[in-house]
């Protein structure tokens, strides 16, 4: 994978988080369990310990719940420091976080009624390539339902989508 796919991904990620305006804060997203401010504050929390593991550290993933009044600059920190850690050479999972970058781009793409054919493939291609790898039906737990098909013509946003579990509508 390409040092530019992540960073794009990260991009990508930031640009939509930045866009969230709070009237938008409380509409559901395509992964249940959290509104479009839930899913922005776990992305970014995400975002930010994967930015600890590709820096050698030991996340803290209980930090996922933490709530930022304003998300977008701490995305862009965690987003600058992954960057970072892969330039220098990290070892840590870059498919790991291009999936989870993937699969909430669409989240919250699909959520803000933003269409997902605008952001760039070659990022959920390359989450999609290495969630197919590496989550099978014994090791989704409660992070992901059970594979859902794609419609016919799906983009590659959606592909991994449907297979994180979400319905993807035509």
């Amino acid at each position: 994978m390409s040092p530019s796919t992540l960073a794009t991904g990260l991009d990508q990620a930031v640009s939509l988080v930045a866009s969230i305006s709070a009237d938008q804060l409380d509409l559901p997203t395509p992964c249940t369990k959290w509104n479009v401010g839930e899913l922005a504050d776990h992305l970014t929390n995400s975002a930010a310990q994967m930015a600890v593991m590709a820096q050698g550290g030991k996340p803290d993933w209980s930090s996922l719940a933490d709530h930022h009044a304003d998300p977008a600059p701490v995305l862009r920190q965690a987003a600058d420091d992954i960057v970072a850690a892969f330039e220098a050479g990290t070892e840590a999972p870059e498919g790991m976080v291009v999936s989870e970058l993937a699969v909430h781009t669409w989240d919250l793409a699909t959520a803000l009624g933003r269409d997902t054919n605008e952001l760039e493939p070659a990022v959920a291609e390359a989450g999609y390539a290495f969630m197919t790898k590496s989550l099978t039906d014994e090791n989704r737990g409660n992070a992901f339902d059970p594979e859902k098909a794609a419609p016919e013509g799906a983009n590659a946003y959606e592909r991994i989508a449907a297979f994180a579990g979400r319905s993807v509508q035509d």
